[in-house]
């Protein structure tokens, strides 16, 4: 997993544009604050087909990567698998550094 991946996830969280949960990132993404929706690859298939339908649903852009508990690790949190970046530089920021890692 990419390094800086994890702290622009670490900075997204300290700033307040960070929320995990499919509930929670649902909610966000109704509200319009979603800039990037982050899945993590072992996520359970109820879960990915409750929060597909929200991101398709709102038009919200998405990405899978890592693993729940990788991902977890880096935003201080257990157990989650689906995380909303709230701020459009954090969300650019992040989806270059995903991308040129999958190169």
């Amino acid at each position: 997993m990419n390094r800086k991946v994890i702290s622009y996830l670490g900075f997204a969280k300290k700033s307040g544009n960070l929320l995990t949960g499919v509930n929670t990132c649902s909610f966000a993404m109704a509200k319009g604050k979603v800039k990037l929706m982050i899945l993590a690859e072992d996520i359970s298939e109820n879960s990915r087909k409750k929060i597909m339908k929200e991101i398709r649903k709102y038009g919200v852009n998405h990405i899978e990567y890592g693993n729940s508990e990788e991902l977890s690790h880096a935003v201080g949190a257990s157990g989650r698998n689906v995380f909303a970046i709230c701020d459009k530089g954090f969300a650019e920021a992040i989806t270059k550094e995903i991308e040129r890692e999958l190169e």
